[in-house]
């Protein structure tokens, strides 16, 4: 018998219920939350198990009166969240996706990794460290590249500050970021909302190092939640890349965190160089498993290749 697992629109979900659903899974993420969303996507419904025992958000749009699910913007991953779920439930909630959206391209979390069913799945790599060692033997753990990098920035007279205006760290995003992949200005403007709301929960912090000139050359914004912090948005200058700043802002965070009860969420990469670059801090490889269903159109389909 298949779980009762009902679709509801944004307009009738239950924040309250929602987040604490969110907060108490055993695979929750910042991403999850309803404020998160409320954020980032353009619009949101979602399938509920029971009281909500367990739930899926559906971030979703629509072209040409075509509707679609999609992964918005500085959100990693979705897909399910609560306790006790198996490959089975994981399963009826994928199939439970309304027909009306006849495209879903979506990444699932690290605690959806089952046998998602054939032809829907791959595997996205992500890497992340625990904090909860001394910094002396994290630091032990760095590869030799990242300590002599580290090494440079101090003899270059690079200096870190942390709290620096999250505008700062947006402008420097937005030029390293616009020859890489699409992101709409408004997708900005929202995750600098998203980022005050979070900073006044003291849920949010940046980083920044300074040239000895007093350059912005390498920033990044963390967020925290579940005992994870998220390197979740980063803007380097290219002045920063011989001085190893951005080496050294990782560095100082973790120093700033070693000894707790922390995950940082490096929120990975399949980009060969950037994977090399967090594993050499000693970050581990987490899989997390993506799903694409189409059901366009044949005529629609000839346009989507």
């Amino acid at each position: 018998m298949k779980p009762p697992i009902r679709y509801v629109e944004h307009e009738d979900i239950d924040p309250g219920k929602w987040d604490a659903c969110i907060s108490n899974a055993s695979n929750g993420v910042i991403y999850g939350y309803s404020f998160y969303l409320d954020h980032m996507a353009k619009h949101w419904d979602a399938l509920i198990l029971g009281d909500y025992e367990a739930v899926m958000a559906l971030p979703w749009n629509s072209k040409y009166g075509i509707g679609y699910v999609y992964q918005p913007a500085f959100t990693m991953c979705c897909g399910v969240f609560g306790n006790n779920l198996t490959e089975a439930l994981i399963g009826h909630f994928i199939q439970a996706i309304p027909k009306k959206f006849k495209l879903i391209e979506i990444n699932l979390s690290a605690g959806n990794v089952f046998s998602i069913p054939s032809g829907f799945d791959q595997l996205q790599s992500n890497y992340t460290l625990s904090l909860k060692p001394a910094y002396q033997e994290l630091y032990s753990n760095y590869k030799e590249n990242i300590k002599r990098n580290i090494k440079k920035a101090q003899q270059l007279g690079c200096t870190i500050t942390t709290g620096i205006p999250v505008h700062d760290v947006i402008l420097l995003a937005k030029q390293q970021l616009q020859s890489l992949v699409k992101i709409a200005g408004h997708d900005f403007q929202q995750f600098e909302k998203l980022y005050e709301h979070l900073h006044r929960q003291q849920r949010a912090n940046t980083y920044g190092v300074f040239s000895a000139a007093g350059e912005l050359i390498a920033s990044c914004v963390f967020f925290f939640s579940h005992n994870r912090a998220y390197y979740i948005l980063v803007g380097n200058h290219p002045n920063g890349k011989t001085a190893g700043a951005s080496h050294y802002l990782i560095d100082r965070f973790i120093a700033d965190h070693a000894g707790h009860d922390m995950i940082l969420d490096f929120e990975g990469s399949d980009i060969q160089s950037l994977a090399f670059f967090y594993s050499s801090f000693g970050a581990k490889w987490e899989a997390y498993p993506a799903i694409r269903i189409n059901r366009l159109p044949w005529y629609v389909r000839l346009f989507k290749r």
